[in-house]
């Protein structure tokens, strides 16, 4: 039979996991936030590393949120940094031969980065689930 004591703790477990997956959240949001400004902003160009760090959290913590409303974030950075990669790499020819085209397109990929992670980080600041 479960006490009191039995029910506060597992609720005080839950939200320690419900808060720890919310920092890292934020942890990955901001990492990405700041590769998707550089890229908007002319000349500031941090590391892709900062990209690739915050990917690889969120791949480690994924499994961590799921059956919470945080699964979806972590899944929407996955998905918008694996978009977009697709779509740089897919444009790099256009880039490398046609300058103001290629740069047009990498410009419009980095606005839509940008805007994604903008949504993602309202969301959560709101504790709700990101949709598509």
């Amino acid at each position: 039979m479960k006490t009191d004591s039995d029910v506060a703790l597992v609720e005080s477990a839950d939200s320690e996991t419900a808060q720890s997956l919310k920092t890292v959240g934020w942890l990955s949001y901001i990492l990405h936030l700041v590769v998707a400004v550089a890229a908007v902003v002319p000349s500031a160009q941090p590391s892709i590393a900062l990209l690739l760090v915050a990917l690889v959290i969120d791949l480690v913590k994924r499994g961590d949120a799921v059956g919470t409303w945080q699964a979806s974030h972590f899944s929407w950075r996955i998905r918008t940094v694996l978009w977009a990669a697709f779509w740089y790499l897919i444009t790099l020819p256009l880039f490398l031969f046609l300058l103001l085209p290629g740069m047009a397109a990498w410009l419009i990929i980095s606005v839509w980065f940008l805007y994604r992670i903008v949504k993602g980080m309202v969301r959560m600041n709101d504790s709700k689930p990101v949709s598509s």
